[in-house]
Parts: structure tokens; C-alpha cells; sequence
């Protein structure tokens, strides 16, 4: 059923009006999106309060069109005086466009007619003192851990966001969503022997936050784990990434199937579809409309129906992730993938992703390694689209004989992600803590770059 929550209403009416007056001024299309965002974020560190910030704002987009040509002005004054010097600047800059010929609404056959209400907004707004409370005793937590020797800083966080959303296309919806966060980030050890490590949970509603002592406890024992890394020797071994690191492939799967990227022919996946990408087994999802889901939105940002897809499903690629414009390119329809903000037109981009998780548990995954790496953190973005080498820096555990030894830094994976999805099995250990989330991963075939 299709949901204006009150908070939205005022800004339908606002871009209702503004549509309909672009068109009247000679636009042959437009449409107009409001972002409304409110946030409290508070720190504290070391037994103090630390921080307190709280931001408001509001920015209006503008995308008019004149025959194939676009124009987007966005502006956070909307004022009446205002809009009307936008409108007036979008009309002039559209005139002055080259021609796009695949830019436009979407087609009115997809809009949304109805949508789910997906329960994204919390009501409460949390006090200060609240998220300071929460910050203290995740805080507390972490440095009780025996080898814990100072604090980074711990902080909680609560926000809402109005989005709105009018085309002269036929479409105008609204929707609201809150997020509640907390982490904690500590040291262990001494002198030159310090390392560092966190853990964080978030939200759509404050009750289904982890305990902040939770928090607090892994961050701690993590950051003692990390102690006395070695170096080893470059070698060729399977790899193990742990959940926190593990989604990062779906990053690079969901980026080389762009609609966009496959378009301009720089994807490694381009002639993929309908083929084996990953193993056998492996599905992976998108679904828009997991309720409370983090990254959930009831239709995208073309005012398109959207609905869960299947990306891969037993390996193979499925589909490409597309809006209006990227569909228009391939000779397609679109996905309902469109995400926008008020600068910028409509691009692909997904919703809650998650790999399915697999039949063996990470004991197993791990237990038939006699030597490799688990990896729990990755650091720089040493990715090629275009031909899918991969290669990034890594910190993490060594294996050997199935058995996690010791901490190890100061390395680098490599690969090709076409080898690296093919090579890929999935534990059964799949759990919602982001907006994109993988099981425990095992990647065979990789080199390990140390010593």
C-alpha cells in the first residue's frame, strides 16, 4: 500500500508544484527530489564526554529536460524567490545541453503505483545523554579486556532522513528512515607494539542495536588479538575473509555489472550474462524491501517499482543492476536500481545485497587448510575494472593445519576476480550487520605478497 508519511507531505506538495511549473515554462519533462537529513552524533573517550554535534539540512534537485537535452540544479534555500531562480537556471542550462539521447523519465509502465511501508523510521529520538550512555558502557567494556591500554574513542550516532520524490511522469512518494549506530575503537599493547581494532553496530531502530557492552568487548578482544603480527612469506595459499571484510567482493561483483560500466564496455564481466561467474552454489540477492533493512527503499530513485533480484543465482549472472538511462544503452528495461541525489542524474546502484550463505560451517572452511591466511582487514582499493585484477594490502591470522596461530600485517593479496569468483565458497555463517553482507569466504588460488 503506498505510504506519504506526514513528514513528507509538505515536500510532495513543494515539488508537485515546482514540476508542474517547469513544465508550464517550457520544459517537456522534469522531476524534483527533496532530502531532509537531521543527526546527533556525541564521542567520548577515556572515562569524558567528548564531542556533541547535531546538523540539520535540506537540499532540493531539479532535473528538467527539453527534448533529449538534461539540465540538474539543486539548491538548499527553498525559499519561493529561490525556486524560482533555480527553475529559471535549470530552463536556461537545459536549453545550452548537448543532446543525450538515452536521458528521460522513467517509462510510465514501471513507476510504482503501490509500495510496502518497510518500517525504516524509528520515532524516538535519542537524547544526548542517552548516546553518551551508550558510548560510556561500550567504552567500559573494551578497556576491561586484559591487554586493552588506551581508547581511540567511543561514540553513538541517530539520524533521520525525509526523501521525496516528484516526476511529471506520473509518480510522487515519500518515505522516511532512521538509523541508530554506536562503536567503540581501542589499543592494546605499549610503545612501538600497539595495535588498534573497533566493532560497531547499527540500526534502523535503536532496539535492535547489539549491546553496547557487546561492542565494547569484541573491539577490545580484537585489538589484543592483533598483537605481535609477523610477516610471512610470499606464497600462493587459500584465503579466508572474515564477514567484516567478506562483503567487499560483492562490492566489486555489483560494480562490474553496472549497467553503466557495461555500457562503456569497461566492465570484465561484459560478456558474462547467462554465464558461470561463481561457483557452483553461490546466489546472490538483492532485496529492497527487507523490512528495517539498512539499506532498504520502498521504490528507487526513478520512482520505479523495484523488487528483489537474484544477481547470481548458482553461479551464473543473471542480469545487469540498471536505471532508465543504462537500460536505454543495452536496449533493456530497467531494473528498478536507480539512486540519485540533487547534483547529479539517476546512476545504478543496489539495495540490501547479501551472498546466501553455503552448507559448511567456517570451522570447516578453515579446518582443511594446512596453510593460508584469514583476513580480517583490507586496506587501500587496488582493483581494476576493466580486466578485474586485484590487488590489495591485508592484515589478518595465519593458518596452519586448520588453525588460526598468529597475527599477521604488512601484506598483499592478489588475484584476478574472474579466477577469485569461480574460487569462491561460502560458509553457512551469513548474518545482517550492513547494507551489503557476505558469509565467512573461501577464495583458493590467491598470492600472498610478505616477506
Amino acid at each position: 500500500m503506498s505510504q506519504n508519511p506526514a513528514d513528507t507531505a509538505n515536500d510532495l506538495d513543494l515539488l508537485s508544484d515546482l514540476v508542474a511549473k517547469a513544465t508550464r515554462s517550457g520544459a517537456d519533462a522534469a522531476d524534483a527530489v527533496v532530502f531532509e537529513s537531521t543527526s546527533l552524533e556525541v564521542s567520548y573517550r577515556l572515562g569524558a564526554r567528548e564531542d556533541l554535534e547535531r546538523s540539520e539540512s535540506k537540499d532540493l534537485g531539479l532535473r528538467i529536460f527539453m527534448g533529449k537535452k538534461q539540465a540538474i540544479v539543486s539548491s538548499t534555500d527553498i525559499s519561493p524567490s529561490s525556486l524560482e531562480e533555480l527553475l529559471q537556471r535549470g530552463l536556461s542550462m537545459a536549453a545550452a545541453m548537448p543532446d543525450d539521447i538515452y536521458c528521460g523519465l522513467a517509462d510510465p509502465d514501471r513507476l510504482a503505483r503501490d509500495y510496502p511501508d518497510l518500517d525504516l523510521n524509528d520515532p524516538t529520538e535519542p537524547t544526548p545523554d542517552h548516546l553518551y550512555e551508550l558510548a560510556a558502557e561500550a567504552e567500559a567494556a573494551a578497556l576491561a579486556i586484559e591487554g586493552v591500554s588506551n581508547s581511540e574513542s567511543a561514540g553513538a550516532g541517530w539520524g533521520r532522513n525525509n526523501i521525496a520524490l516528484v516526476t511529471s511522469g506520473g509518480f510522487a512518494g515519500g518515505y522516511a528512515t532512521s538509523s541508530h549506530s554506536l562503536f567503540a575503537s581501542v589499543i592494546a599493547g605499549e610503545g612501538t607494539a600497539m595495535e588498534r581494532d573497533y566493532d560497531f553496530t547499527s540500526a534502523r531502530h535503536g532496539a535492535d542495536l547489539e549491546a553496547a557492552a557487546k561492542v565494547g568487548t569484541t573491539a577490545g578482544e580484537q585489538a589484543v588479538k592483533r598483537l605481535n603480527p609477523r610477516k610471512a612469506e610470499s606464497q600462493k595459499v587459500p584465503v579466508i575473509f572474515d564477514p567484516r571484510v567478506s562483503r567487499s567482493i560483492l562490492g566489486h561483483f555489483t560494480g562490474a555489472i553496472s549497467g553503466a560500466a557495461v555500457a562503456r564496455g569497461t566492465s570484465f564481466l561484459k560478456d558474462c550474462l547467462g554465464k558461470p561467474v561463481f561457483k557452483s552454489g553461490v546466489t546472490i540477492v538483492d532485496e529492497p524491501h527487507r523490512p528495517r533493512g539498512l539499506s532498504s527503499k520502498p521504490f528507487d530513485g526513478e520512482g520505479v517499482a523495484n523488487r528483489e533480484w537474484l544477481l547470481a543465482d548458482d553461479g551464473e549472472l543473471t542480469t545487469w543492476i540498471m536505471d532508465s538511462a543504462s537500460a536505454r544503452q543495452l536496449k533493456l528495461a530497467t531494473t528498478g536500481h536507480a539512486s540519485r541525489g540533487t547534483s547529479g542524474p539517476p546512476s545504478p546502484s543496489t539495495t540490501n545485497l547479501y551472498m546466501r550463505p553455503g552448507t559448511v560451517s567456517p570451522e570447516d572452511l578453515l579446518g582443511a587448510i594446512p596453510s593460508g591466511l584469514y583476513v580480517t582487514e583490507l586496506i587501500g582499493f587496488g582493483v581494476n575494472g576493466v580486466n578485474g585484477d586485484y590487488s590489495r594490502g591485508a592484515s589478518g591470522f595465519w593458518i596452519e593445519n586448520g588453525e588460526l596461530t598468529h597475527a599477521v600485517s604488512e601484506l598483499t593479496i592478489a588475484g584476478n576476480l574472474k579466477d577469485m569468483f569461480l574460487e569462491t565458497t561460502p560458509a553457512n555463517d551469513l548474518t545482517f550487520r550492513y547494507g551489503s553482507n557476505a558469509p565467512t569466504l573461501r577464495i583458493d588460488g590467491l598470492m600472498v605478497a610478505g616477506t
